[in-house]
């Protein structure tokens, strides 16, 4: 995982986690490319953005689907 604020993570397209709620909290944003997924906070776009590798990726989000981060 990295942090970074670079122009190319700026020109991804970014989607709201489904699981954040419409009244401005705990919001989620993912630019899930062919390449590292990046993340960040939705009210603060211009903040930073962390990266993760596709395999790290993958397994935070079968842990969440499989229940292991409660």
């Amino acid at each position: 995982m990295r942090t970074s604020t670079s122009p190319s993570e700026a020109t991804v397209t970014w989607f709201k986690s489904s699981y954040s709620n419409g009244t401005g909290g705990n919001c989620v944003e993912v630019a899930d490319s062919h390449g590292p997924v990046a993340v960040r906070d939705s009210k603060d776009p211009n903040g930073p953005v962390l990266t993760f590798s596709r395999q790290a990726w993958d397994a935070f989000v079968a842990a969440v689907r499989g229940g292991g981060l409660r």
